[in-house]
């Protein structure tokens, strides 16, 4: 809904078993992925599940960096050799 009016963003939904693509990757589902409109550049989401990060990096025209990986808890630091 939050992009509804916006014609820069379009937000549509593909059965990528039904439609493959020669030059597109998919290797699990569900794989969200941004086509950036001026250039044409494919960019993998992989940000958190989240709406707020999904919001991020909509609103960052996919420049968003990766999500950064759970920080070790200090049970699996003493653990590690």
């Amino acid at each position: 809904e939050k992009y509804k009016d916006n014609a820069d963003i379009v937000i549509a939904k593909m059965d990528s078993t039904a439609n493959e693509l020669e030059n597109i990757k998919i290797s699990s589902f569900p794989t969200i992925k941004y086509f950036r409109k001026d250039d044409n550049k494919v960019i993998d989401f992989n940000l958190d599940r989240t709406l707020d990060d999904f919001v991020k990096f909509l609103d960052a025209n996919g420049e968003v960096a990766d999500a950064e990986p759970a920080e070790e808890t200090e049970e699996e630091e003493e653990e590690a050799p």
